[in-house]
């Protein structure tokens, strides 16, 4: 074996070993267009006119007032910010068994591993090969062993083959490039699916809330107006109330119980959406409920900059990275349509007798080299190359459209906040206007000052003026969680993924 390393064979093997590795080294550039981020937004705003410091207050719970806090940093657990416990620990099982997350984090762990594999072409290939035969020759067919009268005997041969790819083009940086944007994308999706599971859970309490609330309201209209028919109906008796005013009644009171079963399909209904974010079946619905009393409105909101948005929004960034995979496979095109060159060696020994494998006489060796270039291909490669620009601009115009689509949901965010403030003033104002409308109607009802009709008409007013600050109330928490979401939902100071983890997964 040591007559075998010394040998000037194996010298000259690791010579070309060494041009090899150096060629590779050397190999700097890489065909293609090399990726530049494109550019934050120059705007300075999210509408044509500047936002007011502080939404509008009402004293009913979900009425506090919201100040807007420019360049307020988001915290990784928002939904925190309004202070339920029920609430945060829903949201921590969540994260921890919502298949939907799971998925997202094995397409994760796929797209680095896809980039591991892809990796190993930077380095020579090695293969190691032992192979053991025991033939019978025809007579007379080898001179050798017909002299010697041998026609059965055994042939062992062992060899190392080395086939190495230099990377002299490019093509499989370009391609390393793509997949590493590709997993970069993947990871921005992860991100994107953790922000999706956790204003879907807040809003599923929300609405939640919103429904028992409504629910609530209609029972009290309900009762209230059972009240009102359980008199006139004494009044009947004493004939100071006409049957048709009776009846009337009666069917004020069937409609507005004839909206309480949709109300209670809805909340069940809110209540198999919260499970199934829970990654529970139905049949495992959790303990907690949500009502808009257990809930508080966060003081200050965030208002992200611009220019930092398209750095917060995990769509966006997928989308940029979308971009960057595109640009890189333009480059993998290119370098398709140049020659490739392949260097290969081959090292071993052959012999009839185990012993004798690596005797001097019984080695053999074999180093080469190739160029290939495609000569003719009915234009196959010059297309995939103007294909991988079209879908370079189609990345771009995606990219784009997530930029504006991010500034929009901002801005209607915002809008939805300084609008449903001033709607839950309007709202609270019109709920007390029509209970007081309906208490006088029911004094001037029993003294005979006011027809049925108006009796009827203040009750059905009063109904949805309760209903519409209930649902007033849920507007203002759902808006809060739409900004949360929006500005990226602060996953850039989440303390559940390390920062250099390249697996992506959650505790």
């Amino acid at each position: 074996m040591t007559n075998l390393i010394r040998s000037g064979s194996f010298r000259r093997v690791q010579r070309v070993a060494a041009i090899a590795l150096l060629l590779a080294a050397t190999a700097a550039c890489a065909v293609g267009p090399d990726f530049e981020r494109p550019a934050a937004p120059a705007t300075k705003g999210y509408g044509a006119k500047p936002m007011p410091g502080e939404t509008a207050a009402a004293p009913v719970a979900g009425g506090e007032g919201q100040r807007f806090v420019e360049d307020l940093d988001i915290p990784g657990q928002w939904w925190a910010l309004f202070h339920s416990e029920p609430l945060n620990a829903l949201i921590a099982e969540a994260l921890k068994a919502n298949p939907d997350l799971q998925s997202a984090q094995a397409a994760l762990r796929v797209a680095e591993e896809s980039v591991r594999a892809q990796e190993g072409f930077y380095y020579p290939n090695v293969s190691a090969n032992v192979a053991a035969n025991r033939q019978k020759d025809a007579t007379g067919s080898l001179a050798s062993l017909q002299v010697t009268g041998l026609t059965y005997f055994n042939l062992f041969t062992a060899q190392v083959s080395v086939s190495y790819v230099p990377d002299v083009f490019g093509l499989n940086r370009r391609t390393v490039e793509s997949l590493e944007a590709q997993r970069e994308a993947q990871r921005f999706q992860l991100e994107a699916t953790y922000l999706t599971l956790t204003s879907n859970l807040v809003n599923a309490a929300i609405g939640e809330a919103s429904l028992r609330g409504q629910i609530a309201a209609t029972r009290k209209i309900i009762d209230i107006e059972t009240q009102q028919l359980d008199l006139m109906r004494k009044e009947q008796k004493l004939g100071q109330v006409a049957e048709l005013d009776v009846a009337a009644e009666e069917a004020t009171l069937a409609q507005t119980q004839a909206t309480l079963p949709p109300l209670e399909k809805q909340l069940a209904q809110q209540r198999d959406l919260l499970t199934a974010l829970l990654g529970r079946l139905t049949s495992e619905e959790p303990a907690d409920t949500f009502e808009l009393a257990d809930l508080k409105l966060p003081r200050e909101l965030p208002v992200t900059l611009p220019a930092k948005l398209v750095e917060h929004r995990p769509d966006v960034r997928a989308a940029e990275e979308n971009l960057h995979a595109a640009s890189a496979q333009v480059g993998v095109a290119i370098a398709n349509r140049l020659p490739n060159i392949t260097l290969s060696g081959n090292y071993g020994g052959s012999a009839t007798q185990l012993s004798q494998l690596f005797a001097p006489g019984n080695i053999f060796w074999l180093v080469g080299g190739s160029v290939a270039q495609t000569v003719f291909d009915g234009g196959t490669l010059l297309h995939k190359e103007r294909g991988a620009e079209a879908a370079f601009d189609q990345a771009k115009a995606q990219y784009r459209s997530a930029v504006v689509t991010a500034f929009q949901n901002v801005a209607d965010a915002l809008r939805a906040l300084e609008h449903d403030a001033d709607a839950l003033v309007a709202n609270l104002s019109a709920e007390r206007a029509a209970a007081r409308s309906l208490d006088m109607a029911r004094g001037q009802m029993r003294l005979g000052a006011i027809s049925y009709l108006s009796l009827l008409n203040a009750e059905q007013t009063y109904q949805q003026a309760v209903v519409n600050l209930v649902v007033a109330q849920a507007n203002r928490y759902a808006d809060t969680v739409a900004l949360f979401q929006a500005l990226g939902g602060g996953w850039w100071n989440r303390s559940d993924v390390a920062a250099n983890d390249d697996s992506g997964g959650f505790f």
